[in-house]
């Protein structure tokens, strides 16, 4: 059996639950890093607990949302729950892509409890040389 000792994260627990109305149903934000890495932006969230199958990314024009359920462990009639922090239910979070993302081939990878989107910089917004043109000479400048 376990014993609690800190009567003041009891409390805590009891206010959150009290504020949220039962954590199975308010979706929560989740945590997150995002950066640049060479030709591409990352995004990394923490699901711990979460299975693959629980996680669902959407794309609609620039907005990326990922959605993830933890569930219960399964338990039978006999299993009395001694204590229970993890929190439950679904836990969502939206991001607003810049243009210059290729939305059409984002990679997505779920390893150790972290889901990372790999989302490629699109062609266009990245450097490149331009040719003027007029007369008999032609000049590269660097844009």
């Amino acid at each position: 059996m376990l014993m609690r000792t800190d009567p003041f994260r009891e409390l805590d627990r009891l206010a959150q639950q009290l504020m949220s109305r039962g954590t199975w149903s308010q979706p929560s934000a989740m945590a997150m890093d995002a950066y640049r890495e060479g030709d591409e932006y990352v995004v990394a969230f923490d699901l711990p607990g979460v299975s693959p199958e629980a996680i669902d990314i959407d794309v609609e024009r620039n907005m990326l949302t990922v959605k993830a359920e933890r569930r219960p462990v399964a338990k039978s009639d006999d299993v009395q729950m001694e204590l229970s922090e993890r929190p439950l239910g679904v836990f969502s979070r939206q991001i607003v892509l810049a243009d210059t993302l290729d939305t059409e081939n984002i990679k997505a990878d779920y390893d150790a409890g972290v889901l990372t989107l790999r989302i490629p910089i699109a062609e266009r917004a990245k450097p490149r040389k331009i040719a003027i043109g007029g007369g008999s000479a032609h000049k590269e400048i660097s844009g």
